[in-house]
C-alpha cells in the first residue's frame, strides 16, 4: 500500500492563492473581482497607515475582506532586517492586534514589507506565533514551499496569466501537489491601467473542480493537518484528530478522511 500526502481538500491535486499588499484603496475593485470569479485572496495590511491618503479606512476591513483572509504586513512597512529585535517585536505584534481587533479571528501570518528578511527575522516571527511569511522571491514553479516563514511566490500579478496557462496544463493525476501562488499590489493595476488581467485570469481559472481556491492560511492549516495524522505501523488504519476533513492518495486513489474519524485503508 503506498500512501502520500499529495491531496488537497475534494482530493485535487492544484490549489490556488493570491497574496496582496499593502491595503491600498484599489483593494476595492479588486476584492470585487475576486468575488466576481469565486477566487480567494489574502490581504497583507499596514494597520498604521489606515485612513491616509490611498489607504482604506479601519472601519471597512472586516466587511470588505470578508471571504477571504486578512494577514499582516507590519504597522508601518519597515526593513525588518534592519530592524533591532524590539522593533520587529512591536511592529508585528502591534499590526496583528490592531487587525484582529478589527476581523475577530486570529491573524497567524503575514508577508515581509519589501520582501527582505533574514534568519534572524523569522527566528523572530516563529517565538512571535506567526506560521506563514510570504517573500517576493518568485520562482515560476508550483510546487509548495520548504519553509512556511520563507514562502516564496510563484509569480508577481504581472505574469499570472502564462502561469495559469502552465498551470491549467497539468495534469490532475499527479503526483506532487502544485500550488500556483499569486502576488502583488492593487495599485499597479491602476498604475498600469490594466485591470483587465485580472478579469482574463478569472475567466481563465475560475470555476474549475479541480483546483481548491484557498487563502494562505487555509493552506497552511490544512497542510499542518496532514502531519496530525495518526498510522498504524502496517499503515492499514488511520485516525484523523483534527477538525478539518482531509484527503491522501492510497495506492494513487483519492481517499478522504473526515474530521475525527478513524479509517481503515
Amino acid at each position: 500500500m503506498n500512501i502520500l500526502f499529495n491531496r488537497f481538500p475534494r482530493g485535487v491535486t492544484k490549489a490556488l492563492t493570491l497574496s496582496f499588499d499593502d491595503g491600498r484603496e484599489y483593494d476595492r475593485r479588486l476584492v470585487e473581482l475576486f468575488n466576481e470569479y469565486g477566487l480567494k485572496g489574502t490581504f497583507h495590511l499596514n494597520s498604521g497607515f489606515f485612513g491616509r491618503n490611498s489607504y482604506i479606512e479601519a472601519g471597512e476591513v472586516a466587511e470588505l475582506f470578508r471571504g477571504h483572509e486578512v494577514s499582516i504586513h507590519t504597522t508601518h512597512h519597515p526593513f525588518l532586517e534592519q530592524s533591532p529585535q524590539e522593533q520587529i517585536i512591536f511592529q508585528v505584534v502591534q499590526d496583528r492586534q490592531a487587525l484582529e481587533s478589527l476581523v475577530r479571528y486570529p491573524i497567524r501570518g503575514m508577508s515581509y514589507p519589501f520582501g527582505t528578511y533574514h534568519a534572524g527575522v523569522i527566528e523572530q516571527l516563529q517565538a512571535l506565533g506567526i506560521e506563514y511569511a510570504r517573500t517576493v522571491q518568485s520562482h515560476g514553479e508550483f510546487h509548495m514551499p520548504q519553509n512556511w516563514l520563507a514562502w516564496h511566490p510563484t509569480c508577481h500579478h504581472k505574469h499570472m496569466l502564462e502561469h495559469a496557462d502552465k498551470f491549467l496544463q497539468l495534469q490532475q493525476r499527479h503526483t506532487r501537489m502544485s500550488l500556483l501562488y499569486v502576488w502583488g499590489h492593487s495599485y499597479e493595476f491602476e498604475g498600469d491601467n490594466n485591470w483587465e488581467i485580472v478579469q482574463q485570469f478569472g475567466e481563465k481559472i475560475a470555476g474549475r473542480d479541480d483546483i481548491w481556491y484557498a487563502t494562505n492560511a487555509e493552506i497552511v492549516a490544512y497542510m499542518k493537518a496532514l502531519q496530525q495524522l495518526r498510522f498504524t505501523m502496517d499503515c492499514s488504519v488511520v485516525h484523523n484528530p483534527t477538525a478539518l476533513d482531509l484527503w491522501v492518495s492510497v495506492d494513487d486513489q483519492p481517499v478522504e478522511l473526515k474530521a475525527g474519524s478513524m479509517v481503515e485503508l
